[in-house]
């Protein structure tokens, strides 16, 4: 069964400030895939999540956004500390696996050239899957950290790519704010998407936009996934 809808307890690449209450509101509603970033809160502040995520029979995911190798490392080395079950994003697989061997963390890297802060994905079709299947050629990639709504190819197309180039799990992240999008990224062949700023925004499409209700509109989107 594919994870589906991953809640991420954050903001414009941040975590939100909030997030010990946000992480109550989705258990209640029924969310058990949860991320956050590594920076934002302290990481004793995300060591309480990430175990509160565990007790309630949930998944953890840190999603690192670090743009340099020195970054990269220290995030990765807190995704340890803080003990998540999966790690999100980072591009340099030479500087973040050596430090997750052994740990049992399922590592999903960014394909392409990611730029920014936020993050954008840069190149076209062609590099983007190349830079895909390299990466998932490394026995110590679980998956791929994809931001298809973050670049200028159609998503759709180039999530549908990536899926074939990859031939293991590809997570969709960034900008995903719209039923239609989350059932474009499950007929490409992903086996999840994130959510955040659109969700703790109340930004999501065809919903009220207290929390509970955008959480519950993304849940039954996400049954595409089952």
């Amino acid at each position: 069964m594919r994870p589906g809808f991953i809640f991420m307890l954050t903001r414009n690449d941040l975590t939100v400030p909030d997030a010990p209450h946000h992480l109550e509101t989705a258990l209640a509603a029924g969310v058990r895939q949860v991320g956050f970033k590594d920076v934002g809160l302290p990481v004793e502040d995300l060591r309480a999540l990430a175990a509160r995520i565990r007790a309630a029979g949930g998944t953890c995911w840190l999603e690192v956004v670090s743009l340099d190798a020195a970054s990269e490392a220290a995030s990765v080395r807190a995704g340890v500390e803080i003990g998540v079950d999966r790690l999100l994003g980072g591009c340099r697989p030479e500087v973040a696996a050596p430090l997750l061997a052994g740990t049992g963390i399922g590592y999903y890297p960014f394909p392409g050239r990611i730029t920014g802060h936020p993050s954008v994905l840069e190149g076209d079709v062609e590099e983007i899957a190349a830079s895909a299947r390299a990466l998932a050629a490394r026995p110590e990639v679980a998956g791929l950290d994809l931001l298809a709504y973050r670049g200028s190819v159609p998503a759709e197309a180039l999530a549908a790519r990536v899926c074939a180039a990859a031939g293991k799990p590809v997570i969709a992240a960034g900008s995903i704010d719209r039923p239609a999008r989350v059932e474009a990224m499950a007929r490409a062949g992903c086996a999840g998407f994130t959510v955040g700023t659109a969700a703790l925004d109340g930004a999501f499409q065809g919903a009220p936009a207290d929390l509970p209700s955008q959480l519950r509109a993304i849940l039954s989107a996400a049954a595409c996934f089952a």
